[in-house]
């Protein structure tokens, strides 16, 4: 296409599952870029086009400046802020990712004092700027997220989000919360750090299995720059019982920022 709506279509960025998203402007502001999130034709149902329009509200309420900025939207697309460097796994030093680390907490912190949970926090949907120094990381893909006010009839009748970062209790049937994302963000600062997320498994039965009832891995046994300090603090965001994880997802990642140093 080489026009949507008012914008003019400069290329594609990428292809997802259900959508595409495009690089456009607006044909009254040619050097504004932004992206343009298009459903497939073949993903227009009730579920998709749902799923898109909370993708597009939840990040909307949560604004902060870690938070994807979103501009437009109609029935199957939206527009929202173009991030050119991609995900935080692509960053070159373990100080950069710390620091994206950090203000993705700082996003998660703010969507849970409005009582927004995002329930799909892993590296893909973490977006750097380039140069990483101009925004830093932007927390993308608000649509699984819920309200803590959303009632039964809301909720999800099965997992929601990428099995490697979800939390034993979101595994157990109950609704997703801040401790839920702690977890998650838990997760995904190993993978950062080392690669790999905490759990894996060759099958998905596995895997949710390691995530209820596997001890989390001690990090300072494998790598010898990884202090033993980092070990007991993971251990806590991981916790199985999800009050006994930290209050905050800044505190879990300020200390282990001082942890590795």
């Amino acid at each position: 296409m080489d026009t949507f709506e008012d914008y003019v279509v400069d290329g594609v960025v990428g292809h997802g599952g259900s959508a595409t998203v495009y690089r456009v402007h607006h044909a009254a502001a040619p050097d504004d870029a932004v992206a343009l999130k298009v459903l497939d034709y073949h993903h227009h149902d009730p579920a998709h086009l749902t799923r898109l329009l909370r993708e597009f509200e939840f990040a909307k309420r949560a604004a902060h400046r870690h938070v994807v900025t979103m501009f437009d939207c109609g029935p199957g697309w939206l527009t929202m802020q173009l991030v050119g460097g991609g995900t935080a796994s692509s960053l070159a030093s373990r100080d950069e990712r710390l620091t994206a680390l950090a203000q993705i907490a700082d996003a998660l912190d703010h969507a849970h004092t409005l009582g927004i949970v995002h329930c799909d926090v892993k590296p893909a949907n973490i977006l750097v700027s380039k140069p990483f120094s101009d925004d830093g990381a932007i927390l993308t893909d608000f649509g699984i997220a819920r309200a803590v006010t959303d009632g039964i009839a809301l909720r999800p009748t099965h997992v929601e989000g990428s099995l490697p970062y979800v939390a034993p209790e979101v595994l157990h049937g109950h609704p997703p919360s801040a401790y839920s994302d702690e977890y998650a963000l838990a997760c995904t600062t190993v993978e950062l750090l080392t690669g790999s997320p905490p759990f894996t498994a060759p099958t998905s039965t596995a895997l949710v299995n390691a995530q209820v009832n596997s001890a989390v891995p001690k990090y300072s046994r494998r790598y010898d720059w990884m202090p033993r300090a980092f070990d007991s603090i993971l251990a806590k965001a991981m916790a199985k019982a999800p009050e006994r994880r930290y209050q905050s997802c800044s505190e879990l990642i300020s200390l282990i920022t001082r942890a590795i140093g």
